[in-house]
């Protein structure tokens, strides 16, 4: 954790600094933040208020199961990291990079060497509560910076 206060504990969000791991392997924020998906969390802030960083911010209505659930989500993706530093996974080829894992990726040929299960349930309680991102991946600053709009243009009638 970035921040943190004399006795160690941090307010009700806290900035995980995640650059040396970048540094070391290639993980970015944004990997673990799209990896989260597959777990069934909404992926949090990435680069703000620090560049490099995850800003995870749990509403104060989130029980502690939740919060376990979410603490075990974080370190199943350490873990996978740890595979892709000791060389069982290429980066570009690991579960972070394709992250989220879509019901179609898993319908698809499939060619990864991560296995269907790790990709959509890695841990098993996902099973029984499986959320499935529409879309994979889209290039965040792209995304950013082209608006795409789907509502009716102002001159059409709504019936």
């Amino acid at each position: 954790m970035l921040y943190v206060g004399k006795q160690g504990r941090v307010a009700h969000e806290c900035i995980l600094d995640i650059r040396a791991i970048k540094s070391a392997t290639g993980v970015t924020e944004s990997d673990i933040a799209k990896r989260l998906m597959d777990y069934g969390f909404h992926a949090p802030t990435v680069s703000f208020p620090v560049a490099g960083t995850l800003m995870v911010e749990p509403t104060e209505s989130e029980n502690q199961a939740e919060l376990d659930r979410f603490c075990a989500a974080m370190l199943a993706i350490r873990e996978e990291i740890r595979r892709i530093e000791h060389g069982e996974w290429p980066l570009d080829a690991s579960p972070l990079k394709h992250a989220p894992h879509t019901s179609a990726d898993l319908a698809a040929e499939w060619t990864r060497p991560y296995s269907r299960e790790t990709a959509a349930f890695p841990l098993p309680w996902i099973a029984a509560n499986k959320f499935w991102p529409p879309v994979n991946r889209i290039d965040d600053v792209y995304g950013d910076r082209t608006l795409f709009c789907a509502c009716l243009p102002m001159n059409e009638d709504v019936e």
